[in-house]
C-alpha cells in the first residue's frame, strides 16, 4: 500500500458483487477492476484482490523441479504486485521501492528488458520482479525480518492479459514444458 500510494500504482479490486460473495461459487478473475492506490478508500480496501500465498502443490513442484528440494531457495511464497499504466510510472515505482530504507533487495529480474526472451521463457509475459526483505522494528519484533517476499511490478496491459486473457495459463504451460 505504501509504495502504491506514493506512486501512480494501480491495485486490483474485486467487483462489488464478488466482494460480497455474490459470484458464481468462486471468485472469477473476470471480476477485477483497477483503481489507483491513492484513490482506495477504507471501504474499497475490503475489495482489494490480494495475491494468495503460493499454492502448496506448486510450492512442492517448484522445490523439486527448480531447487533440488532446497527450501531456502523458495522466495515467492508471499507475493503481490503493483500495476502501472505506463513504463515511466513503473520506473517511478521501482525507484520508490529501491530508495526505501526499510528494504533489502535479495534478487531482481528484469523481464521488461530488451535482452529478456519473453516468448520462450514466459509465453510473452513481462514484468519486473523483486525478492526483498522488509526490515523494520515491527518485522524484527515479529521475527520475520529475514523473510523474503516477492513484488511484481507489472504494466496494466500484461496484468490484464495475465488475469483476464488466459496469459497465466499459457505461462504455466511454457513453465511446465521447460520443467520449471
Amino acid at each position: 500500500q505504501q509504495w502504491g500510494r506514493a506512486t501512480r500504482a494501480l491495485v486490483s479490486l474485486w467487483t462489488p458483487a464478488e466482494a460480497a460473495g455474490e459470484g458464481r461459487g468462486g471468485r472469477s478473475r473476470a471480476s477485477i477492476e483497477y483503481y489507483r492506490w491513492a484513490d482506495v478508500t477504507p471501504e474499497l480496501l475490503a475489495r482489494v484482490a490480494w495475491a494468495p500465498i503460493k499454492n502448496p502443490k506448486r510450492t512442492i513442484e517448484k522445490l523439486v523441479r527448480s531447487y533440488g528440494g532446497k527450501a531456502c531457495k523458495l522466495l515467492d511464497v508471499c507475493r503481490d504486485s503493483l500495476v502501472f499504466e505506463h513504463t515511466w510510472e513503473l520506473e517511478e515505482g521501482l525507484k520508490s521501492i529501491l530508495e526505501d530504507k526499510d528494504i533489502q533487495v535479495v534478487y531482481a529480474k528484469d523481464r521488461l528488458g530488451e535482452d529478456y526472451d519473453a516468448e520462450n521463457k514466459s509465453s510473452g509475459y513481462r514484468d519486473v520482479l523483486l525478492n526483498l526483505r522488509i526490515i523494520t522494528d515491527e518485522t524484527k519484533r515479529l521475527g520475520i525480518a529475514g523473510h523474503v517476499v516477492e513484488i511484481q511490478l507489472q504494466l496494466l496491459q500484461y496484468a490484464q492479459i495475465k488475469k483476464l486473457g488466459g496469459g497465466h495459463k499459457r505461462y504455466v504451460a511454457v513453465r511446465n514444458a521447460n520443467g520449471q
